[in-house]
């Protein structure tokens, strides 16, 4: 039995990609800071016939989101997917170029790109070693055509995005594949009014998509 991980677990496009991936028979591993929302979530998937568990851990804990991924690998045997999106929800002030301090950036920078870095080097040898696996990353589309009142949070997730790319490239003939998602919409509901608005289960056949048939493509935009 094969098993993802899934990086920020919630209640809408986590969820999705944990039922889109376990509707296929993939165990699913749920990685967040909230032990209470985690285990909401596990009995969803329960009652639905998905086999989910909780593994609690903040991705700006290097040593315990390493921990919650080994546990993850221990108990189903190996992580074959890494699904990469946490949120960093109240904790982010957002600011724009001109305004922004330097720890405004570096804040997005910790939790983007040296999370995802952090979460890669606990699941990629054994990935390497096994000669298959699925490294999935997810930013807005501001990592690609940037929006001024995000600046800080854009920065860092064109840095993300760009690590991704260049992990593509070094990753290929290794039947390991690492590819970027942005997400060009609102999720279920509208950030602004007038914004393209989509619902997570829209979304997340996107991901299964790179995981079977587009395993060559480094990039993904979900747009409507």
């Amino acid at each position: 039995m094969t098993s993802i991980a899934i990086i920020g677990a919630g209640p809408q496009l986590g969820l999705a990609i944990a039922r889109t991936f376990g509707s296929q028979g993939l165990d699913v591993a749920l990685i967040s800071r909230n032990r209470d929302k985690l285990d909401d979530l596990v009995s969803k998937l329960t009652t639905e016939g998905i086999t989910a568990a909780a593994f609690p851990a903040d991705v700006l804990d290097r040593d315990a989101l390493t921990q919650a991924l080994k546990d993850a690998a221990a108990r189903f045997g190996s992580i074959d997917v890494l699904e990469y999106s946490p949120v960093a929800g109240l904790a982010t002030t957002l600011a724009t170029p001109a305004e922004a301090e330097p720890a405004q950036v570096q804040h997005e920078i910790e939790f983007q790109l040296y999370g995802a870095i952090a979460a890669t080097k606990a699941v990629l040898p054994a990935m390497r070693e096994a000669g298959a696996g699925t490294l999935l990353y997810t930013t807005g589309a501001g990592s690609i055509d940037p929006v001024p009142q995000v600046g800080n949070v854009n920065a860092a997730a064109a840095a993300l995005r760009n690590w991704v790319l260049n992990l593509h490239k070094e990753l290929d003939g290794t039947g390991v594949q690492a590819a970027h998602v942005g997400i060009d919409v609102s999720i279920g509901t509208p950030a602004v009014p007038g914004f393209p608005t989509a619902q997570p289960e829209e979304i997340s056949p996107v991901y299964w998509e790179l995981h079977t048939t587009k395993r060559d493509q480094a990039e993904l935009v979900f747009s409507l």
